[in-house]
């Protein structure tokens, strides 16, 4: 046997679940005039979803524009009374007060035409409310509520429809507590290499497989003390919309390996009293048992964790017939140099 690098696997059971899913809500009050999608289309962050009726809104916006002018119309005339007035000061004609308070009309002034503008811009944006937009890019509910409703900004009346968005989507697993400590030492430890990147790969339930991988882009940091699991994540692009959330998929993660490591083939494992064991052969080509601890299946076998060590010659050829003691003929040497066949 040689110790060779020995790439790993794992497979857990996953559900998707979407990426987003973002309550459209009304940010106005109002009758509902306008729904202006299909619903369960695909949308695009910015498309026009509704509209609440704007007539309120408009008057409010035409007030403000006018009070605006009416400021703006005070500032102006504030501004001459200060010129004049300050000039009179200068000719020794006004008085210090005069100009002082003209100064000061200016300021009032000043401060009525920002307020006056920052009640247009309160007005103009309560106008564009009535216009609800789609903020992400996703699939939308069924209504809510339908047109002609009166809707409101409460969280009992607002609410209008959900979108959902598919592309990309979660694949929610939970790792084993004993698996995730492996992972962590290979892959995500102190002294981890941070080269490793660590991909996954759906199956579905009629065991086809998803044509795009993933990426593990979340682990949590402690253990589920009810199931005793760890719980992961992994992301996946969903451009066909071929994952569904709420789907059940197998999850498959790679990327690890061992670089040096003992495996065994499935044929020569046997299990006795004690436990597994193979049947090693010494120089003399007599066969006895070795007890292994075995770890993960991987392609080819078992990696062993204990019990063989490099240059070790095992039995893999009519293992049943062998017996401990009893001689054996070792066949030509494979890649592995591991047969041998019973005397």
């Amino acid at each position: 046997m040689a110790a060779r690098e020995v790439p790993l696997s794992f497979t857990y059971a996953g559900r998707i679940s979407a990426f987003r899913e973002v309550q459209v809500r009304a940010q106005v009050g109002g009758i509902l005039q306008e729904r202006a999608y299909v619903e369960g289309a695909r949308v695009n962050a910015g498309d026009v979803l509704f509209r609440v009726d704007p007539t309120t809104y408009e008057a409010e916006v035409a007030k403000a524009k006018a009070q605006v002018q009416t400021a703006e119309a005070q500032l102006a005339q504030a501004t001459r009374d200060q010129t004049r007035a300050v000039e009179l000061y200068e000719r020794k004609v006004g008085s210090a007060k005069s100009r002082d308070d003209a100064v000061s009309a200016v300021e009032l002034a000043e401060a009525a035409v920002a307020a006056a503008k920052a009640q247009l811009k309160s007005a103009q944006i309560n106008l564009d409310y009535a216009t609800v937009r789609a903020p992400i890019d996703g699939v939308t509910s069924l209504d809510v509520v339908p047109e002609g409703s009166l809707v409101g900004v409460g969280s009992a009346d607002s609410l209008l429809t959900t979108i959902t968005q598919l592309d990309p989507v979660y694949v929610n697993f939970s790792v084993a507590d004993a698996s995730a400590s492996a992972m962590r030492q290979i892959a995500g430890g102190e002294k981890a290499n941070s080269d490793v990147k660590l991909t996954a790969s759906l199956t579905f339930g009629d065991g086809t497989k998803y044509d795009r991988t993933g990426e593990i882009d979340f682990t949590s940091a402690s253990i589920d003390v009810q199931t005793g699991t760890i719980r992961s994540r992994a992301v996946f692009n969903n451009p066909d919309f071929a994952l569904i959330p709420g789907q059940f998929v197998r999850v498959t993660i790679t990327g690890m390996k061992l670089d040096s490591a003992i495996v065994v083939p499935e044929i020569a494992v046997m299990q006795g009293p004690q436990g597994k064991f193979v049947y090693t052969v010494d120089e003399q080509n007599v066969a006895a048992i070795t007890p292994v601890t075995l770890g993960q299946a991987v392609e080819g076998g078992w990696v062993v964790l204990d019990g063989l060590k490099s240059g070790d010659q095992i039995v893999t050829s009519g293992v049943i017939k062998v017996r401990s003691g009893a001689p054996v003929a070792p066949s030509k040497a494979t890649a592995q140099n591991e047969q041998a066949q019973p005397k």
